[in-house]
């Protein structure tokens, strides 16, 4: 049994103080006894969350990661260093990343095997924009990401990673896939897993993210090939986090 995972990116938004009171509300309401939290935080802010996570079940992830081990990269940060903050996870692929930055699937493929090297799980976010969508081209866009991944680190070392399936046309936007689209894409990431390693493609958790909010959290995440959420907007707001969050949890206690 896979077990569920929810991970909020708060992308640049925060303030320590906004950060404190954020926690402070956040972790009253949670339930973490049956899934894995993960916040990440924009990098500044990655110490003072650690510090008032690490005696709570919540995890500590980072947005983001630079594409070399160490040396003359002004203004980036190290697979080492996020390891030495106390990251478990990293997202890596945003589609923010790949179409404002020009991230290339090279570089994305390079800071997966860091972060694998540094026993950090790497969240590899995938997706597919409207026009892709509307020419048919979803799984082809989709599968053709995971497969530069693979093809230059291997199978193998997609044992423990996370896939967030993410279409680009929903992101912020309000628009959210149906839950059966959701789970459409979802298998069909499964089933490609399962072409390479049967055992990789039944434990990897594929999560979905666009615009996820409190009121379609239980349709989405009762698919069966849908382990959780990668959440944007709403994570920033305590209650709605919390209430996202908890709808996983009973989902998981139902299936268990």
């Amino acid at each position: 049994m896979r077990r569920p995972i929810i991970i909020a990116n708060w992308k640049m938004n925060g303030s320590r103080e906004k950060n404190t009171s954020f926690l402070e509300h956040f972790l009253t309401a949670v339930n973490a006894e049956t899934c894995d939290i993960v916040i990440c935080p924009p990098l500044p802010y990655l110490s003072q969350i650690q510090q008032s996570i690490e005696i709570t079940a919540i995890n500590l992830g980072s947005q983001n990661v630079c594409q070399y081990p160490e040396g003359a990269y002004t203004g980036e940060t190290s697979a080492t260093m996020l390891a030495d903050l106390g990251c478990q996870y990293c997202l890596i692929g945003h589609s923010e990343r790949r179409l404002i930055f020009n991230e290339s699937d090279k570089s994305i493929a390079d800071k997966f095997l860091l972060l694998k090297k540094n026993n950090i799980t790497p969240v590899l976010c995938v997706g597919e924009t409207l026009q892709q969508r509307e020419n048919n081209e979803t799984e082809q866009v989709v599968l053709s990401q995971i497969d530069s991944v693979i093809h230059s680190v291997g199978i193998n070392n997609f044992i423990d990673s996370v896939i967030a399936y993410e279409p680009v046309w929903s992101i912020g936007t309000g628009l959210t896939a149906t839950p059966e689209q959701a789970q459409s894409v979802h298998l069909a990431i499964r089933n490609h897993l399962k072409t390479h390693n049967s055992q990789t493609a039944s434990g990897t958790r594929i999560v979905y993210g666009g615009s996820v909010k409190p009121e379609n959290a239980a349709d989405l995440f009762s698919q069966p090939d849908i382990d959780g959420g990668l959440i944007g907007g709403a994570s920033l707001k305590a209650e709605s986090f919390a209430e996202i969050c908890n709808v996983l949890s009973s989902n998981a206690e139902v299936m268990h």
